[in-house]
C-alpha cells in the first residue's frame, strides 16, 4: 500500500517530522523513535510527560528489535484491528528515555491496521505512536476533529479512516498477561 500520501508521510518521517495518521481505533501522532528533536516535539504538541513514555507501532516484530529484548517472544505479540493489544515487553538497555520513560519495559505493537502498517514500511521504522491528543483529554477519532486540533501542529495528516476498535488499544504486560489498560468498550 505505497500511496502517494504514504510514501510523502515516509518521507517526511525520514526528514525528521512529525505525522498524524489512523490506526485500529484513533488517529494517532507519530515519529521516527530514534529521532530526539521530532520526539520532544511531538510531546510538547501532545503536552505529555516524558516519563509516561510512549508507544511503539511496527508492521512487522523485527522493526522494533532495536528497542525491545523479544526474544522467541515476538510471535506473541498477537493484535487484531478490532481487539489491538499493545504489549509491555523488555526494552534494551539503549532504548532512548522519551520512549520508555521512567519504566523498564517498552510499549509495543505490530498494528494490524494496513495504513499505519504501509506508513511504518515506508519509513523503513518502527513508529512513535500516541493518541492525537492533547492530554487529558479524548483522541481524535474522525479526521474533522483531527484536523481542527493539529493542522499546523503537525507535518502532515495522512489520510484515512480509523479502523474498527472502538479506542485507544488494551496494554498488558506479554509475560504475565496482566492488564495495564483495558480495551474501551
Amino acid at each position: 500500500m505505497q500511496t502517494e500520501p504514504i510514501r510523502r508521510a515516509g518521507r517526511i518521517l525520514r526528514d525528521g517530522g512529525v505525522v498524524a495518521y489512523p490506526t485500529e481505533g484513533v488517529f494517532g501522532l507519530g515519529s521516527i523513535p530514534d529521532d530526539a528533536e521530532a520526539a520532544v516535539r511531538l510531546l510538547r504538541i501532545k503536552r505529555r510527560d516524558p516519563a509516561m513514555g510512549l508507544v511503539l507501532i511496527a508492521a512487522w516484530a523485527e522493526q522494533l528489535d532495536e528497542y525491545a529484548d523479544l526474544g522467541d517472544d515476538a510471535g506473541k505479540l498477537t493484535s487484531s484491528a478490532t481487539r489491538p493489544v499493545t504489549w509491555i515487553v523488555p526494552a534494551r538497555a539503549d532504548t532512548p528515555y522519551w520512549i520508555t520513560g521512567d519504566h523498564e519495559g517498552v510499549a509495543v505493537r505490530i498494528t494490524a491496521h494496513p495504513i499505519a502498517a504501509a506508513l511504518c514500511a515506508a519509513a523503513d521504522s518502527a513508529l512513535i505512536s500516541t493518541s492525537a491528543n492533547l492530554a487529558g483529554h479524548p483522541p481524535a477519532r474522525n479526521q474533522w476533529v483531527l484536523r481542527r486540533r493539529f493542522h499546523g501542529l503537525v507535518d502532515y495528516i495522512v489520510p484515512g479512516h480509523c479502523g474498527p476498535a472502538a479506542g485507544p488499544s488494551e496494554i498488558r504486560v506479554l509475560e504475565t498477561g496482566d492488564v495495564i489498560r483495558a480495551a474501551s468498550a
